[in-house]
């Protein structure tokens, strides 16, 4: 009798195990239900734009390094050694190129020669949307995400770019970028209508290198960066006391700095124009992660492309109409 139930407890035991087992493998098959695999992929993106729009489309697939934080001029930048590290370990590399990251082309041929898939998110804009295309240097303007239609190219790349390296999970990619695309579809629009409601006379955005273009070409803005397209270039005093003349004969009441440029040059214009400040603009990085700002009842997140975009366009409404 005392065998007996020693045997029927050993059973017991036995068939708790494989029913534990059976549970756990299950639960590991409900935890990656739609994902074919549990390696994640190891990207790599320059910019917070690019990496704001790669995060939203790679989601929980992706493991993601962003080289160049809030605030920082990619115009200027310097590779470091631990972004030679980064770049040596990722599986996908975006970058924005039209030479915005000029200082680190050489470290992204080095990766293509070794196999990494690197991609240009620019690379499938077409050339005659690019600002300064054909002219005689023919260094395009890189700052293309000013324009949200046109950055939704970008989305393009992007999205191809995982489905190549991960054709598993295509659905899931796409169905993430599709859900990124409506924000911007949205986002496009309401900043066309709230641009409008600046009075056609006061249309002139000046900031202190000309990294709006896209965006005042896309909603009806002139625009003068008085350090022309790349921070690394120097203005003179004739570009500040040319700009000086030309906000007194529009009598422009607000000039705007940026997060990644030093606001020097916008405070001797201001000082000798008599005008006034009217804020920070985001211009080559998003701004800094978990700021939360509230313009007429809606909040959004700065660290966003689209909370870059809407804190612009808000700044840019509220001192100039």
């Amino acid at each position: 009798m005392m065998m007996k139930r020693r045997t029927i407890l050993r059973r017991a035991v036995l068939v708790g195990l494989m029913g534990a087992i059976s549970l756990l493998l299950g639960s590991c098959g409900e935890e990656s239900t739609g994902e074919a695999s549990s390696d994640k992929l190891n990207v790599v993106a320059t910019t917070t734009m690019i990496g704001d729009m790669v995060r939203a489309v790679g989601g929980d697939r992706i493991e993601l390094t962003v080289l160049m934080g809030p605030g920082v001029d990619p115009h200027l930048y310097k590779p470091r050694p631990s972004d030679r590290s980064a770049l040596s370990k990722a599986d996908l590399i975006f970058y924005n190129g039209l030479l915005l990251e000029g200082q680190m082309s050489s470290l992204f041929d080095q990766a293509n020669e070794r196999g990494k898939p690197v991609h240009a998110v620019v690379a499938g804009i077409s050339h005659d949307k690019l600002i300064g295309a054909g002219q005689e240097n023919d260094h395009p303007d890189p700052h293309v995400w000013g324009d949200v239609e046109l950055w939704r190219t970008a989305l393009v790349e992007v999205v191809n770019a995982f489905v190549d390296a991960d054709a598993a999970n295509a659905t899931q990619y796409q169905a993430r970028a599709d859900a990124y695309d409506t924000q911007l579809v949205a986002l496009h629009e309401w900043a066309k209508k709230r641009m409008a409601e600046v009075p056609e006379k006061k249309r002139l955005l000046v900031t202190s290198h000309d990294a709006f273009s896209y965006f005042g070409r896309a909603y009806g803005f002139e625009v003068l960066g008085i350090q022309g397209i790349s921070t690394a270039s120097q203005a003179g005093v004739a570009d500040v006391a040319n700009t000086v003349d030309l906000l007194k004969k529009r009598g422009i009441s607000a000039i705007f700095t940026e997060n990644s440029v030093s606001p020097d040059l916008i405070n001797a214009v201001k000082r000798d124009a008599g005008v006034k400040v009217g804020g920070e603009l985001f211009s080559d990085s998003t701004g800094a992660k978990g700021v939360m700002e509230t313009v007429g009842g809606e909040t959004y997140d700065v660290s966003t492309y689209v909370g870059m975009i809407k804190h612009n366009v808000n700044t840019i409404v509220e001192h100039l109409k």
